[in-house]
Order: C-alpha cells, then sequence, then structure tokens
C-alpha cells in the first residue's frame, strides 16, 4: 500500500526585530504577537505548537513588556507547544565571527534551558549565505538538520540527482563542511512562506493548496511536504484549525497535520532511510560555502559586506576586544586569583549580538535601527574595557618590577601583553604619567601645574627587564587631570605630567607579556639606521616599498624578489543599487587616482617605524542624477535601473598614510576619506599580477579556497564577496594577502592582473527590498578612516605565518602602567605554549559551571596538523569538548607535560584544563 504524503503545516513568524521599523515599533508588534499565541494556545488544544524563530531574545523581548506571562510562556515550552532555540539571535554568518557564533549558540542553550529543552534545529531561514564550517558548529552543537533559504540553487530535477557544484535537485540535501562534518539540509526552495495564511473557504482553498502542493513536490524528495506558515513579522493565524480541517476534506489522500519540526525531521528521515549514511546516493551533496555561486549574482545580497561600513568596524572591534583581549586578559587574571566576571561576559557578548541579526549588521535597515546600534556597539565596548582595565592592573600587581629599582625612585615601570595566539613583535604606544598630585594633598592647582612643569623629561630612557636600553619616541602631552575610582573610598582626583611613549616590543609571547621602564639614566641610547632608503623609499629586512609621484607604490618582497606594481590606487564608481546590492551605472567608465598627481611627504622617521602621508585632492561626481529618485520611488528593480552619475562634481579629499615598522612582516595602510559625495563606492586596488585561477579568504573558522571566476549563470558584472580577516592571492612561489579592520567586501578582479579590490566606503540612499525606504544616513558623509595591511610572502600563507601575520593585525595591544614592587609573575611569562603549523589560536575563555579554563583552535589546512601544546599552569586534567563546553567521549590524559594531540583537516578544537583548587 502506497504512503499517504504528508503536508507538514509549521506555525511560526520570522521575527527581525528591526529592519524596515525601528526596533520598538517591531517591538510593540511582538508583544500583540505573543499575546496572542499565549491566548490561542489557552483556547485551541488544536493549535499544536508553534516555532519561535530559533532565536531565545524573544523570550527577553517579550517579558522586557510582560514579566507577568514568564510562567504560562514556560507551561508551554515545557509542555513542546512553543518550541525555542537554538540561537540567542539569528546572526548574519559572514559578518560575525567564529566566536561569536560559538557565543551565540551557547548563550541560546543556556536560556532555553531555563525554560525547558532548546530546539535542536540548525534555523537560518534568511541568512544571506551560509558559511562552510555550518555542518561542523552543527554536529558540535549535536544540531544533525541546517533549514535555510538562501545559498544553493535547486533544480529540481525530480529523482535526478544534480551534476554537482552548488545545485540540489531537491529540497533535501546532504551538507558537508570542509572537515568532512555531515548534515541534513533542508531548503526553503519555496521559501518559508510558502504555507501563509491558508484559506479556510473551499473554492479558495483548493486553488491555494493545487498552486502549493505542486510547487513543494516540485522539489521535495520523499511524500514528506513542508509548508511554512508565517512570514516576516507576521500575525498569528488564529484559523489555521479550520483551515487544515478544510484542506483534509478536499484531498482525503493527503495527511494535513499540525506539525513541528522534530516531527517533519522523524518524518522525513524514516522516509529516506538514514539520510546521512554514505550509502545513500538519492540526496544530492553540496561542500562547503553556500553563496548562491550557481545563480545569476544579483539576488546574493552580498553588498551588505559594504553597506555603513561603520557599524562592521564597530563590530569588528567589539568582537575582538571581547574574545581576544578582554576573556584572555580575565582567564590569564584568574589564574592568578581574580574571579571570573561570567555575568560581564554574558551582559556585553548579548549586547554586542543584538546588532549581529542581518538586517542590523548588514546595514540593511532604516537609519533610526542603525543609530540604535551604534549606541550597543558602545556599551558593550564600555563593559569590555571595564573588565580589561581591571583584569590587566591586577595582572600588572602580580607582576614582579623590582628590577627596576635600580634606577631609583622615579622609574616607570609598564607591563605589555599579548593577546594573540603567536609571539609577537610590533610597535607600542603607551601614555605615562610621569607624576602625579592628588588634589586631596592641598596643592593649589596653580601650585600644581607649576610642579608638574617643572619635571625634567631629559636624561631619562626606555628599557626592558634586563637593562637593555630601546629606542623610543616621546611626545610630551603636558598637564593632565586624571582620578582613580578605589573600590574603598571616593574617588581620588589627581592632576599629573604625561608623556606618550612610542616603541618596538620585541618578541612578547603568545598570551604572555614582558615589562619594561622609563627610567632615569645618562647612558646613550644606541644608534639606528633609518628605514628611508630614499626620498620616499622605506626599506626593512624583508620589504621595500618606494611610493610614486600618484600615490600609488611598489612593493618589493625581498625573501623572493617579486615585485608588485601600482598598488594603492584609488577606484571609484557610481552605485545606483541599495544597502543590499551594488549596481554601476550602464556604461561608466571607472576613475582612478592613478595618474593624478599626490602631496607626498614623510610623516614619521624612527628607529623602528617610518610612515608617508599622502594627500589627493581627488574631483569626482557629486551624486546620482536625477534619474535615480524618480526609478527608486517608482521601485524599479535595481538591475534594471538607467540611472547616470550627475555632471555636477564635489572635491573627495584622500589623506593616506603607508607605514613600514623595523621587524615588520608587512605594510600598514591607513586611509583617511572625506565623503562629501552620494551614489557611489571607493576602493583600493592591489595588482597582484600572479597567475592563479583561485584565490583564499579568511571566513568562519576556515580558510575557504573560492575561484577567481564566477560559474557560467553569473551575469552581474560585479562579483565582490564576503571576508572577515584577510584574503590572498597565491601561487606556489609568491602570495600577497590583503588583511584589513572591519574591511568585509572584497573583490578578486578579472583584469589580467588578479587585482584584489578593497571597498572602503560605499553610499546609497535607500534600504531597498520590498519598497521605498530612503535611508539618507547610509550616503556615509563625513570623514571616516579604515585600516589595511599588506603582507606579501613567498610559498602558501600558512606556512609563511602570513595568515597569522594578518590574525595578529585584528588585535590590539594591551599595555598598563604600574609600580616597582615584587610579584609572583616574571616579564616572559607565558601560561600556555603551543606549536602547531597550521592550527590559528581562536579562544581563551573560562567555562561558567567549572571555572575550568578553555582553549580553542582550528586548523586552517586541509591537511591533518600535529598541536603540540605545553602547560605552564597548575591543572589536573586536560579533556576535549565541543563548542558547547561539553566533555566529549575521548579525553586527553596527562602523562607528560608536554601534550601532542592531532588536529583533523579544517577541523575546530577545542580543550578544558581542570585546574588545581
Amino acid at each position: 500500500m502506497t504512503k499517504k504524503k504528508t503536508a507538514h503545516i509549521v506555525s511560526h513568524t520570522h521575527w527581525d526585530r528591526e529592519w524596515y521599523l525601528p526596533y520598538e515599533k517591531h517591538h510593540v508588534r511582538l508583544v500583540q504577537l505573543v499575546d496572542a499565541l499565549l491566548e490561542k494556545l489557552d483556547s485551541d488544544t488544536a493549535f499544536r505548537s508553534f516555532y519561535l524563530d530559533g532565536q531565545t531574545i524573544i523570550l527577553e523581548d517579550y517579558l522586557q513588556v510582560r514579566p507577568e506571562k514568564k510562567e504560562k510562556l514556560e507551561q508551554y515550552i515545557r509542555a513542546g507547544r512553543i518550541l525555542i532555540g537554538p540561537w540567542y539571535i539569528l546572526q548574519d554568518a559572514f559578518l560575525t565571527s567564529g566566536e561569536a557564533n560559538v557565543r551565540n549558540m551557547q548563550i541560546g542553550h543556556q536560556d532555553a534551558i531555563k525554560y525547558g529543552e532548546p530546539s535542536k534545529i540548525g534555523y537560518f531561514p534568511d541568512t544571506f549565505g551560509l558559511v562552510g564550517q555550518t555542518p561542523q558548529l552543527m554536529v558540535q552543537s549535536g544540531i544533525t538538520n541546517a533549514f535555510f533559504g538562501r545559498g544553493v540553487k535547486p533544480t529540481g530535477f525530480n529523482n535526478t540527482v544534480s551534476d554537482g557544484g552548488y545545485e540540489s535537485s531537491f529540497s533535501e540535501l546532504i551538507w558537508e563542511g570542509p572537515d568532512g562534518s555531515r548534515i541534513l539540509g533542508i531548503l526553503f526552495a519555496n521559501w518559508y512562506s510558502n504555507g501563509n495564511e491558508i484559506p479556510v473557504d473551499e473554492t479558495a482553498a483548493r486553488e491555494f493548496w493545487d498552486r502549493k502542493l505542486a510547487d513543494a513536490e516540485k522539489y521535495a524528495s520523499t511524500g514528506e511536504l513542508l509548508f511554512m506558515n508565517g512570514c516576516d513579522h507576521q500575525p498569528l493565524q488564529l484559523d489555521l484549525p479550520a483551515a487544515i480541517r478544510t484542506a483534509q476534506a478536499l484531498y482525503p489522500d493527503i495527511e494535513f497535520i499540525h506539525s513541528n519540526f522534530p516531527d517533519y525531521l522523524t518524518a522525513l528521515e524514516s522516509d529516506l532511510k538514514d539520510p546521512l549514511s554514505s550509502g545513500n546516493h538519492k540526496l544530492s551533496s553540496v561542500i562547503g560555502e553556500l553563496r548562491s555561486q550557481r545563480t545569476d549574482g544579483w539576488g546574493t545580497l552580498v553588498n551588505t559586506a559594504s553597506a555603513r561600513i561603520y557599524l562592521k568596524q564597530m563590530n569588528q572591534q567589539g568582537q575582538t576586544l571581547l574574545e581576544k583581549v578582554a576573556e584572555p586578559l580575565a582567564s590569564i587574571a584568574h589564574l592568578a586569583g581574580k574571579p571570573y566576571p561570567h555575568h560581564l561576559f554574558t551582559y556585553a557578548w548579548k549586547t554586542l549580538m543584538q546588532n549581529h541579526p542581518h538586517d542590523s549588521i548588514c546595514g540593511c535597515s532604516v537609519d533610526e535601527v542603525h543609530r540604535e546600534m551604534v549606541t550597543r556597539f558602545d556599551k558593550s565596548r564600555h563593559v569590555a574595557e571595564s573588565i580589561v582595565e581591571d583584569s590587566v592592573s591586577f595582572i600588572a600587581d602580580t607582576v614582579d618590577t623590582s628590577a627596576f629599582s635600580r634606577y631609583g625612585d622615579n622609574a616607570v615601570p609598564f607591563v605589555v601583553m599579548n593577546t594573540t595566539g603567536w609571539s609577537r613583535t610590533g610597535t607600542v604606544v603607551i601614555d605615562l604619567d610621569v607624576a602625579r598630585l592628588y588634589l586631596r594633598e592641598g596643592h593649589t592647582l596653580e601650585e600644581t601645574a607649576r610642579r608638574m612643569q617643572e619635571i625634567k623629561l631629559s636624561g631619562r630612557m626606555l628599557v626592558d627587564e634586563s637593562g637593555v636600553m630601546l629606542a623610543c619616541s616621546i611626545e610630551d602631552l603636558g598637564l593632565q587631570f586624571g582620578y582613580d575610582l578605589p573600590d574603598d573610598k571616593f574617588r581620588q582626583s589627581y592632576m599629573c605630567r604625561k608623556i606618550r611613549l612610542t616603541f618596538e616590543a620585541a618578541q612578547v609571547p603568545a598570551l604572555g607579556l614582558r615589562t619594561y621602564a622609563w627610567v632615569e639614566s645618562s647612558s646613550a641610547v644606541p644608534e639606528y639606521n633609518s628605514l628611508f632608503n630614499g626620498e620616499y623609499v622605506m626599506e626593512n629586512a624583508g620589504l621595500r616599498v618606494e611610493i610614486d609621484p600618484d600615490g600609488s607604490f611598489t612593493l618589493l618582497d625581498k625573501q623572493n624578489g617579486v615585485l608588485y606594481l601600482d598598488l594603492g590606487v584609488y577606484e571609484n564608481t557610481g552605485d545606483i543599487g541599495n544597502e543590499y546590492m551594488y549596481k554601476q551605472p550602464e556604461g561608466e567608465t571607472a576613475l582612478t587616482t592613478k595618474g593624478n598627481a599626490a602631496a607626498i611627504h614623510v610623516l614619521e622617521d624612527t628607529p623602528f617605524r617610518a610612515a608617508i602621508e599622502i594627500q589627493h585632492d581627488w574631483e569626482i561626481p557629486a551624486a546620482a542624477d536625477e534619474r535615480l529618485d524618480a526609478e527608486q520611488r517608482s521601485l524599479v528593480y535595481y538591475p534594471e535601473r538607467k540611472a547616470q552619475r550627475s555632471q555636477n562634481t564635489v572635491i573627495m579629499k584622500l589623506r593616506t598614510v603607508i607605514s613600514l615598522e623595523r621587524a615588520g612582516k608587512g605594510l600598514q595602510i591607513d586611509s583617511t576619506i572625506n565623503n562629501q559625495a552620494k551614489d557611489h563606492r571607493v576602493r583600493m586596488l592591489f595588482p597582484t599580477d600572479l597567475q592563479t585561477t583561485v584565490h583564499h579568504v579568511d571566513s568562519m573558522f576556515e580558510i575557504a579556497k573560492r575561484d577567481n571566476v564566477p560559474a557560467p549563470e553569473w551575469l552581474n558584472p560585479s562579483n565582490t564577496q564576503h571576508q572577515q580577516a584577510f584574503v590572498d592571492v597565491s601561487n606556489d612561489k609568491a602570495g600577497l594577502t590583503v588583511a584589513n579592520l572591519g574591511l568585509n567586501e572584497y573583490e578578486v578582479l578579472r583584469d589580467g592582473r588578479n587585482t584584489i579590490a578593497v571597498t572602503l566606503l560605499r553610499s546609497v540612499g535607500e534600504l531597498g527590498d520590498w519598497g521605498w525606504f530612503p535611508t539618507p544616513e547610509a550616503q556615509y558623509l563625513g570623514e571616516h578612516t579604515v585600516s589595511l595591511k599588506l603582507i606579501p610572502h613567498s610559498i602558501d600563507g600558512i606556512s609563511s605565518g602570513a595568515y597569522a601575520e594578518a590574525y595578529q593585525f585584528q588585535i590590539p595591544w594591551t599595555v598598563v602602567q604600574t609600580e616597582v614592587h615584587p610579584g609572583t609573575l616574571t616579564s616572559g611569562y607565558a601560561p600556555i605554549q603551543w606549536e602547531s603549523p597550521s592550527a590559528a589560536f581562536s579562544s581563551l575563555k573560562m567555562n561558567a559551571n567549572t571555572d575550568d579554563l578553555l582553549l580553542r583552535w582550528y586548523n586552517m589546512s586541509v591537511s591533518s596538523a600535529q598541536l603540540d601544546l605545553s602547560l605552564e599552569l597548575p591543572h589536573v586534567h586536560l579533556y576535549k569538548t565541543n563548542i558547547l563546553e561539553e566533555r566529549m567521549p575521548v579525553s586527553v590524559q596527562e602523562e607528560m607535560e608536554k601534550h601532542s594531540i592531532q588536529i583533523g583537516p579544517c577541523e575546530i578544537v577545542t580543550f578544558g584544563i581542570q585546574l588545581k583548587d
């Protein structure tokens, strides 16, 4: 007997917290929705269940206004009629860090458990593409599936497996990560609203279901048909039970049920008969990133990576400060005896992640939304900075600086901390109080100022803990006001004489520290050669850079003799698209600064760093012409627009600072753009002239390999893509890595030179999508500064250390002034030491339940690697966990001081360290 087809109707609402309305306006509608849901569940047992969009923050948002409903919510969650989690928020995948995604899953689970059980559903209904490591992240979260709406093209061949690539024969597929993790993928081939607003009336219902059943059957691999009853901010369909009864009467050969994801998955997996087994060949397999590679390229929404770049920069700063600075420092402080502030980290992460939904971090909402995001970024950063300040102060108090006592009472010691995963050498800047006078001591302000100004700054030098003299530059910051906030008394105000000290810190160990002091001495500082080798030529042991009259430059990699030409040229084009997608006016020729004379002068010439400033006054079109406004208001689809750029022009001032450090492996570029134009894009170009058909790019826990030339289906002239820390073009002889801070969009141009183009600024005036929503603040007017780093290398980016250098570029140095005192920690202290040819360090934090230390790495390579781990701390046990920090069955027992651990290809590994009391 043939089994009936089943129509699984899943009630849900896709809840963008903020988008075309500000947060609070959506918030009011959310309260109304959940109120209606609870009333319906109370009154109608036929309304079986509701999926709360996979994000537990909805509970927080609702209970903020309706705290009296918490018990009822919990009742229905525990009964399985409201399904919640597994995430805290529905994040964008490509614009949020790997660690942010891990915290998102951890906090989503932690919050869900307070009400019941988290749904083990990998839910990505509207994510703008998905990263390749998603299957591994799901498997490590105990999830064996992913429901998603974008990234794969359904072919609908009906029982014919697709020819591979990024197509799927059915709405069900096997998705495999680069490490080999496999999950069942459910593609919303007819979108997550294909069962929306089901009619009760028989005539309307027959027309509805004839169409909807045919649409679902076109793609479904079995008779288990999924219908999503809801959409963006969709109110509850109160008459759904009646609509289901109507459908059942009209189609007796099909079973219509008010279903949920777990029941649908159980039925589907039963029909597919172990779909993840290697012997099951019914479903298509897709490997790696899902970026709509096999489409025309017009609907990828990829240019959200460059919408409102200031948000991306603030996010990069916020994520880095939490995961790469505050958490490691708080962990090291904990090892020295300070309690770890779990509660503050949870608050800071939640506040930051509230900016991570796709319509938020992507910069594709109305202006009011993004103004509120700036406040959230500030709030999260202020908490992180407070944690850092408390942690470094505690650590500094435990560091032994008594060696500097031989320089007398006026020695000013300080500690430099490196929270990256690799030993680090580079230029450090610290502001030091040379002397203080507390106002409580009764000095008049006039006397205080006089005494501070009388302090002599000459006859002093910088030394390390061994007494080695170091070159430094000193800036007198003069009289400054400051204050302490003691734990046991009222704030203590003071006036001080402050200086800014800049120098090279050498070989500061990974996750470790070194001590220095500014001391009185009559010794002469050793002389160093300048890094300038010509008027506008900078050179160190590995690199040589020469600035051309138009501000572009050549870069010689002295290790392999490869010369890179025409670097640093600015490109400007019109943009008649929107916050989602870039569209260059038809027939337009890009403007560049190539050949435009620039004002060039030396900005810095010190023993440890050289810098050159380049200035352009660049005349560009002021905006798009009047036709764009008419096309926007008429809702002309952006690829079909015919607007051009205005004949009116404005001056865009460009200030570019190129700097080279003595021990630097790369060249830093800081670009300040004073933008007074609208409807355009600015990029910086880096021709590589390296012959290769692929390139590599930093993504979430992965160095992804991408083709330089898109698929044949791709019609969009632009092939911009997402990046996180860097993009790299290389072959078997040489490579150029371009690192960035919060610049998430790049393109490898099909220009015969494999030029890397990084977007610095994009100005548009509308949201886009389904209506006319003006966004004047997305024009990004005013002054903006961005930072990049060029890292040429031989062989590959992993073995050469170029990728490690790019990761270090993301992370600021941590410095703190202290006093001369004894301590238990010495200069060079590093509690954890490790070596691996291809592992990238990702995280150091504490577990909230056990206070065990948690360390995470991921293998950048597609080959297995070895991780040698040495622990300079008292511990009992070393064990392996998943990303939820749950102990894995396989345990790594401590038998010797040094541990050798095998890491699989592209594997994400987390280790717990149980500390001794």
